[in-house]
């Protein structure tokens, strides 16, 4: 029981398999910023646990200061706000809200002019992501974004590939040695058998056939480096989705 307290403590403390304390989303007017033709992709994005919105907020602020015309919705996928702990041990939601999410991402690609949807999630919030990729049919989606995933590091990761036109990119850090590393090998990962997060060391990639090579060419996965630090991704869990990481070098790379 001690160390499960623990645990618990240092998730309250540190944000809770999110990015940090729980902000207000903030909202954006996309019909001022994009009054013509509108946006020309959508972001879905799944915070992480506890109704985190930070993603959501640092995202909005980074497509602020650049020229790309994407517009962000936030995933409602949360118990509510700081109930980090029932987030991310109910599996059962996560894939509920991911077949909710997908109804979601088809009632676009059914709209006239419909434009590009990508699917992006911090933490927990990948387990919806990914849940919801497994409802979808194969180049439904532009790309997917993991950053710092809590999910199992031997999750599955062909069918989502299958869905994302070009591909999936997932962010790891070996430095996320709270949360991913103590936290997930005393709590479990969203699925509680596993106690390897795939946001610590990356995805170790599942065969079963000849033709699982070439799917996984579409898988990038990028490994925390110091020379990123500048840009205020410090290896840490919510590294990744700070203003400035998402800026320099998650949107370049959801735009190529």
């Amino acid at each position: 029981m001690r160390p499960l307290v623990f645990l618990c403590l240092l998730l309250s403390l540190g944000g809770c398999l999110s990015s940090g304390p729980q902000q207000q989303v903030t909202q954006v007017n996309y019909a001022a910023r994009y009054p013509a033709n509108g946006p020309e992709g959508y972001i879905l994005v799944a915070n992480g646990s506890g109704d985190s919105g930070t993603l959501t907020n640092h995202l909005n602020k980074a497509i602020d200061s650049t020229s790309a015309s994407l517009a962000v919705e936030t995933v409602n996928w949360s118990h509510g706000r700081g109930l980090s702990f029932a987030d991310h041990v109910d599996r059962d939601n996560h894939l509920a809200q991911g077949k909710r999410l997908a109804a979601q991402v088809l009632e676009y690609s059914r709209a006239s002019n419909s434009p590009k949807i990508y699917l992006m999630g911090h933490s927990t919030g990948c387990a919806v992501i990914l849940a919801a990729a497994e409802h979808l049919p194969p180049n439904s989606v532009e790309k997917i974004t993991l950053l710092a995933p809590s999910v199992p590091d031997t999750y599955d990761l062909r069918p989502a590939l299958m869905t994302a036109r070009q591909g999936i990119d997932s962010y790891h850090s070996t430095k996320d040695q709270y949360i991913l590393g103590l936290g997930m090998m005393i709590l479990g990962t969203t699925d509680p058998d596993s106690r390897s997060a795939a946001g610590l060391h990356g995805f170790r990639l599942v065969y079963s056939g000849p033709n699982d090579g070439l799917l996984y060419q579409k898988l990038r996965q990028h490994h925390w480096d110091p020379a990123v630090e500048w840009s205020g991704n410090d290896g840490g869990h919510d590294g990744s989705i700070s203003t400035g990481f998402l800026k320099a070098y998650v949107i370049p790379q959801l735009l190529k």
